[in-house]
């Protein structure tokens, strides 16, 4: 059966364009916040309200698989009415998180989304231009924006997993962006997927020197930083003394990720802290109260700690609060 195209206009999204732009003159970055179910959303949906903070959904191939392509649509509809019940009709963005070909950025513009990521920086530079480019005249046919990536990060995400990082070269990013047409760029400077980032002793820092060259070298243009989950030692702390067996582990500080708000980085994805937060509230309910089968009774305060996890991160680290 053919499948209808839907327009993300039609549902209420937004693109990041404008977003974009005023995070960079604004001095602050806009909360990428990947969810896969329904207590994510409204996490995500209720911290961003209460703060006035504008918010990008984000959603991998793998969340697309797990949730359902259909119910993510109508999830992210939802979402922008929830937030107008809630009394801040802020600006909510669907976005493919780490597209890994042509097809699927192109299913994701027919199924409603307002942003692809087009994630070519595993091929060779000439390829990724390629792959990249063809993605941006697709997508702006319908008015769709497009993040490109330069450089890999380390570590594992879904169906992203890399050994080691490859640091972005400044030298090729405006070449790049000429060359692709791309609205945003994902850069590595040193941040890395997953929860087990760096490991205790070590002093993660992010190439803020890579950063401010690339800043010269592309004046204005939106940056993004992956994998930028600082790994809370009390939620880990929590999730193991509930039954849990995270090794140790460690991430990027905080007090790093709002510097980089404050420059060109007007994205920033977090992801597995969330993750965290839930199961630390998840295992916490099931240790404290094994008789416990209701899924509203555990993870209901998993939604709720996601909420406040969220509302920091807003506030203290991207500085978007009030900025919808």
């Amino acid at each position: 059966m053919q499948k209808q195209a839907v327009s993300y206009k039609s549902l209420g999204l937004c693109n990041s364009r404008e977003l974009f732009q005023k995070a960079v003159s604004g001095g602050y970055a806009i909360p990428a916040y990947n969810f896969n179910n329904l207590e994510q959303l409204q996490a995500i949906i209720m911290a961003c309200a209460e703060t006035k903070s504008p918010v990008i959904l984000q959603v991998s191939k793998g969340a697309r698989s797990y949730a359902n392509e259909t119910l993510l649509r109508f999830l992210a509809q939802g979402a922008v009415a929830y937030a107008e019940e809630l009394g801040s009709p802020i600006p909510i963005v669907l976005h493919l998180d780490h597209g890994d070909s042509f097809e699927l950025c192109k299913d994701c513009i027919e199924s409603g989304f307002s942003s692809v990521m087009i994630d070519g920086s595993h091929l060779p530079y000439e390829e990724n231009v390629a792959l990249t480019k063809k993605v941006v005249e697709y997508a702006h046919q319908f008015d769709v924006t497009v993040e490109g990536e330069l450089g890999v990060l380390a570590g594992i995400e879904d169906e992203v997993s890399h050994a080691a990082h490859t640091y972005t070269q400044p030298e090729e990013v405006e070449d790049f962006v000429a060359k692709t047409g791309v609205d945003s760029l994902a850069i590595s400077i040193g941040t890395s997927h997953g929860a087990f980032k760096f490991k205790p002793g070590e002093d993660p820092k992010i190439r803020l020197d890579i950063l401010e060259e690339i800043e010269k070298r592309i004046p204005g243009f939106p940056i993004v930083l992956h994998g930028a989950s600082s790994v809370p030692q009390e939620l880990v702390k929590t999730i193991n003394e509930h039954g849990g067996r995270l090794k140790d582990a460690i991430g990027i500080g905080e007090d790093q990720l709002r510097l980089a708000a404050k420059s060109a980085v007007c994205k920033i994805n977090i992801d597995s802290d969330g993750r965290l937060a839930m199961t630390a509230a998840v295992r916490k309910v099931f240790d404290e109260k094994p008789e416990e089968f209701d899924p509203r009774k555990y993870l209901g305060p998993a939604r709720d700690s996601l909420k406040q996890l969220y509302m920091h991160k807003i506030i203290n680290v991207l500085g978007s609060n009030g900025k919808a």
